[in-house]
């Protein structure tokens, strides 16, 4: 048997590794494959391409080992791999309504989870991760920092761009700052000479990279930039100046306009809304069908506060089960990620105590008025102590409050509050303010919600 022949190969792993490498010449592609593998101790898929020398060196799919001339130069192309998601799951039964109700709610919204406490700076690509962790290591044994190259920058600051636009779409100077410390500090060799922080420059950078990023956005139509359009330019709708009635969305939002879900538009997302005003006509509405359809139709609804910003009258017209208790936990949910009870209730329990030892220390006619609410709460359940927080903040502040609580026996009675814009509605008696049997919230002079149990119930409400 003649013996095997050596092949040398100039391999480019990526950009800033190249090397030259001689083995016994394979008898196959996927024989050359692995032993590329077993010797680069690559743990990711690949394929090949070699320079071919009748295109002038141009490169060309590697698909059969024949095809390569004597020395030939060799390019590893990564290969991303879809992995399905394993497990134990139940086959589909079309009686798991709350299953369907998760797949429309998550279908529906662009964006899950809030901006990040501790940012955590994302993977990039093979030839990115190589050279950053090269660059690491030369720092951490001389201090060298890593001369970075045009291409490479790019690389960096358009994966964090769109790793920051899975967040928010108009980050805040903070939020820049963040995710450029987070990026010096997991690659140390990327901080900047004579710069006192170290990232300022990444962080200007990453500003002007952003906005970049917003433009390709819009132009493929993604409406929570696209509403913006034209607005920081020379020449803007209407006359207006440039930068004036930009859309951005509130501190803590993460869907402030999302898409469409899949396969949705104007036309059934309508259809969608009409079942939901129908079926709260019933005396019963039927919950799981509420919410399912709420779902689906958040894009839609969002898309008119936004874009119309209509009045309480209309969306109540329009939107009758946004103004029930459940559903506007659940809207909140959808527009900030995050319970609205809970988080609300969390926060007034914590402050409770230094607010109860507060009350009882102030003297004068606020003490007179703070005592007066203390002698009404008879007992120290979590209802009676949130009730005398909430009532005695406005005193604490000095704030006049009866343009808000507003007091009366019956809804019927519109005199009592017609023309209170905002408000919170107590029904009852005089001396039942504290904590009242029944709440309502006022909206334009309408009352909008009148079934809420306590005054605890009603403020995350109103706070939506």
């Amino acid at each position: 048997m003649a013996e095997q022949q050596n092949i040398t190969m100039r391999v480019i792993v990526s950009e800033g590794d190249i090397r030259k490498m001689t083995t016994k010449r394979p008898d196959t592609l996927d024989d050359l494959i692995g032993w590329l593998k077993g010797t680069l101790q690559a743990n990711y898929s690949f394929t090949l391409q070699y320079q071919d020398p009748e295109f002038n060196n141009a490169l060309c799919n590697l698909t059969n080992l024949s095809e390569l001339p004597e020395k030939p130069t060799i390019k590893i192309i990564p290969m991303i791999e879809l992995v399905p998601i394993s497990g134990d799951t139940e086959p589909y039964s079309d009686t798991s309504s709350q299953a369907d109700t998760e797949i429309l709610s998550s279908s529906s919204l662009d964006r899950s989870f809030q901006w990040p406490e501790v940012f955590d700076v994302p993977k990039f690509s093979v030839d990115v991760e190589y050279r950053l962790r090269q660059g690491n290591l030369l720092y951490l044994r001389d201090g060298t920092y890593l001369k970075v190259t045009k291409e490479l920058k790019h690389d960096i600051l358009e994966k964090l761009a769109e790793t920051m636009y899975a967040f928010k779409a108009y980050p805040a100077k903070e939020d820049f700052e963040a995710f450029a410390k987070a990026l010096v500090q997991t690659h140390p060799c990327l901080k900047e000479s004579g710069s006192s922080s170290g990232w300022n420059g990444w962080k200007n950078s990453l500003k002007f990279k952003m906005g970049n990023y917003r433009t390709k956005m819009r132009q493929l139509g993604r409406v929570d930039v696209t509403v913006n359009g034209g607005k920081r330019g020379r020449y803007t709708e209407n006359g207006e100046p440039p930068h004036k009635g930009i859309k951005k969305p509130r501190k803590g939002e993460i869907n402030f306009l999302p898409e469409y879900p899949e396969g949705r538009d104007d036309h059934n997302l309508e259809e969608a809304r009409q079942v939901l005003v129908n079926e709260m006509m019933k005396t019963k509405p039927n919950g799981s069908l509420v919410k399912k359809e709420m779902d689906l139709t958040f894009a839609l609804r969002r898309k008119e506060v936004v874009l119309n910003k209509p009045a309480i009258s209309q969306m109540l017209h329009r939107w009758p089960a946004l103004f029930t208790e459940s559903q506007v936990c659940y809207e909140f949910t959808r527009v900030v990620g995050k319970s609205l009870q809970e988080n609300f209730f969390d926060e007034l329990d914590r402050f409770s105590p230094r607010l109860m030892d507060l009350f009882r220390k102030k003297k004068g006619l606020t003490g007179q008025l703070l005592a007066e609410l203390l002698r009404q709460t008879k007992t120290t359940e979590p209802t009676d102590i949130r009730c005398l927080c909430l009532r005695g903040l406005p005193v604490i502040l000095a704030d006049d409050s009866s343009a808000f609580f507003k007091t009366c026996s019956d809804v019927t009675d519109k005199d009592s509050y017609s023309d209170t814009p905002v408000g919170i509605l107590c029904l009852g008696q005089e001396n039942t303010q504290l904590n009242p049997s029944r709440v309502g919230i006022i909206l334009e002079g309408s009352v909008v919600m009148d079934e809420l149990a306590n005054l605890p119930q009603a403020c995350p409400s109103f706070r939506t």
